[in-house]
């Protein structure tokens, strides 16, 4: 019964209009996240949502850094620009320094068929318009079966699970949340190549509450301030 339960909801939520996914964040200007690494502190995203008329431009950035005995071990940060027009998708780029390796990645989009085109540092080539830029603010990406990666461009297959209602605790706020898993489906992938994120979302509002996953060390994405 829990499994039926959860699959009408999925299925409910997967429904929504996509072409009104973007407007859905209509009321945000501003996202900030703090990012920590086995409970420890280590760095931030931020989201700036900046709006003329119908078109839609978001500016993201991250910074992070690990560090022991007083020594950086490794360190990340990254700038990126997002653009819809009229809530479709326009267009990506981003620049990307990840302990001192430089990646980037550039998407436009056909103008005759809408088809993505993407000039990354691990991907170059034409996709279906399908396919969602991976920045996890967007919820419509539940419903998409790949994702492309925001730092090099990589065509990342998914499987998504929808892992059922939770409340969510930040600071002194709760959350009513959705949650969901992001999963590779090619499993010949490398394990650093593998998604196994799990992502939250707010029931009524689908804004972006909470990110988590395992990869040398326990990451959590927490929702600190919103605008």
């Amino acid at each position: 019964m829990k499994k039926f339960l959860l699959s009408i909801a999925l299925i409910f939520f997967l429904s929504l209009d996509i072409n009104a996914h973007v407007d859905h964040y209509s009321k945000y200007n501003y996202l900030e996240y703090e990012l920590y690494r086995n409970n420890k502190l280590i760095g931030f995203h931020t989201y700036k949502f900046q709006r003329n008329g119908d078109n839609l431009i978001i500016d993201n950035e991250v910074s992070f850094k690990i560090s022991k005995l007083g020594i950086d071990l490794y360190s990340y940060y990254a700038k990126g620009t997002e653009e819809y027009k009229n809530g479709v998708f326009y267009g990506f780029n981003s620049e990307t320094n990840q302990n001192k390796k430089k990646k980037y990645v550039n998407i436009s989009i056909d103008p005759i068929d809408k088809d993505l085109i993407i000039d990354g540092s691990s991907f170059k080539g034409k996709v279906n318009k399908e396919m969602i830029i991976g920045t996890w603010w967007n919820h419509e990406i539940v419903q998409k079966r790949a994702q492309i990666s925001a730092v090099s461009g990589r065509i990342i297959e998914q499987k998504v699970e929808f892992k059922g209602k939770e409340k969510v605790k930040i600071g002194n706020k709760t959350y009513k949340t959705l949650r969901f898993n992001f999963s590779s489906s090619d499993p010949s992938l490398s394990k650093d190549k593998k998604l196994n994120t799990d992502i939250w979302y707010e029931e009524d509002t689908f804004l972006w509450v909470k990110a988590a996953f395992d990869k040398t060390g326990y990451w959590e994405y927490r929702l600190k301030n919103v605008k």
